[in-house]
């Protein structure tokens, strides 16, 4: 498998007085309130258990979540994984982002698992994000492992950071892409992989 491009180096978690949950504790005394009262003493120490969850991906491997579910077939028709639910965090204002991933490739003597593409969107879902990194990481990684013909990635999300704050457009969403090799060149195929996204109504049989 070729080296994954998109992981970063991650430094071990701190430990004792230089904590996220002792930063925590600290942050919540300088916005006004009592880190001691009943409601908040577990405040910090949750907090950090929460945070290091929704950035695990910094800590998950290609490698292990591929784990050898790579088949050798002879398939010329797109592969399509649709609606795969994701969260994670804009790196802007550390606050949640959400909505879904639609994901499919031409495939080029190989085929993966169905069940690790998802687990490949959270991979770089489960880290501090630009929704624009997020969509070009998922098509790049599956590009490196796949070596297909093409991949195609859209991604359809709502931010906290336009919800809660700043503009407060609580039903406005952001779509990004990703269209690489034959999804790309070809308008056929990017055709092909629009109209079956959009087919949302349409149940399995």
């Amino acid at each position: 498998m070729k080296s994954n491009k998109a992981l970063v180096k991650v430094m071990p978690p701190n430990q004792g007085g230089d904590s996220i949950a002792s930063h925590m504790r600290s942050i919540l005394g300088k916005i006004g309130e009592d880190p001691s009262r009943e409601g908040l003493v577990r405040t910090p120490e949750r907090a950090e258990k929460a945070l290091r969850y929704l950035t695990s991906g910094y800590q998950t491997d290609l490698e292990q979540i591929v784990n050898g579910a790579l088949f050798t077939h002879k398939c010329d028709e797109m592969i399509i994984v649709r609606d795969i639910e994701f969260y994670s965090m804009c790196e802007h204002h550390l606050l949640p982002f959400f909505g879904t991933v639609h994901v499919a490739y031409l495939p080029n003597r190989k085929v993966i698992g169905l069940s690790k593409i998802p687990r490949i969107v959270d991979m770089f879902a489960r880290r501090l994000q630009l929704q624009e990194r997020l969509t070009h990481q998922i098509a790049d990684t599956l590009t490196e492992v796949l070596d297909p013909h093409g991949v195609g990635v859209i991604c359809e999300a709502r931010h906290f950071c336009m919800m809660m704050r700043g503009v407060e457009k609580q039903h406005s969403g952001t779509l990004t892409s990703a269209m690489l090799g034959s999804f790309r060149d070809q308008k056929e195929t990017r055709d092909e992989f629009l109209s079956l996204v959009s087919q949302r109504n349409r149940q399995f049989s």
